[in-house]
């Protein structure tokens, strides 16, 4: 429970920090929703306005305003016109599925998946890059990632797991595909309990052709950054919703 007679801005402190350049809007929204779990700002309570919560975070007021809009979305604030209003936070109710989210996780260790699915993906990019795909490898993959940029909503995660699994597979390591598919079942259980975001998909999709492309240009170090890249902005999206 936020703390009475201490400004918002002052409680907010220990937790809003500038986000890196890579995965601002999901790094953004998993902090702003650590505050709201926290009860940093109370039921009723405005957040400070756009402009210092944007400098706070080192984000553009752009993208600060798509952050809201998802909490707005899921419920958690509501935007109020006029003189005196602003973002309030909702107070929290029991919402539908809350039961069902919560067992689905309760027996996941959220930070050794999201580790070791990290591993296994940084390591098979830099593979694939390392040594190299032959021409029928490399249309394959092109292929995959066409898949999702076509993918309507519906279809989105099945397709971008065949990406995932795709370049996993090309790594030349049986082992290490059969791992990931292990991690990456786990994972989507983990993303099934929270909802597909527009500007999260728009942003991983860059990610997705910066990936393809170190890859085939054989810049391992390139592939493995974009894939540690790209896992961190899945990590702060769960972290954020479910942690």
């Amino acid at each position: 429970m936020a703390e009475a007679g201490v400004p918002v801005a002052d409680r907010l402190a220990p937790v809003l920090r500038p986000v890196r350049a890579g995965n601002g809007f999901e790094e953004a929204l998993e902090q702003i929703l650590q505050v709201l779990r926290l009860g940093l700002v109370a039921g009723g309570e405005r957040l400070p306005a756009e402009r210092e919560l944007a400098e706070r975070l080192g984000i553009s007021r752009v993208t600060l305003r798509e952050v809201l809009k998802v909490l707005q979305e899921q419920g958690l604030v509501e935007a109020r016109r006029g003189r005196y209003g602003g973002t309030f936070v909702l107070p929290r109710t029991d919402v539908s599925g809350e039961d069902e989210l919560r067992r689905r996780v309760a027996e996941v260790d959220i930070e050794d998946v999201l580790r070791f699915r990290e591993v296994l993906e940084v390591g098979a990019a830099g593979l694939c890059a390392a040594h190299g795909l032959t021409e029928d490898q490399a249309v394959r993959l092109r292929q995959a990632l066409t898949a999702t940029h076509e993918a309507p909503l519906t279809e989105y995660r099945r397709l971008d797991t065949l990406l995932h699994l795709t370049l996993a597979e090309l790594c030349g390591s049986p082992t290490l595909t059969a791992q990931y598919a292990a991690v990456r079942a786990t994972v989507n259980d983990l993303l099934d309990c929270i909802p597909l975001l527009v500007r999260n998909l728009e942003h991983s999709q860059r990610q997705h052709e910066a990936l393809v492309e170190a890859v085939l240009d054989r810049d391992p170090d390139g592939a493995r950054e974009m894939t540690r890249e790209h896992c961190a902005g899945t990590a702060a999206l769960l972290r954020g919703f479910l942690a």
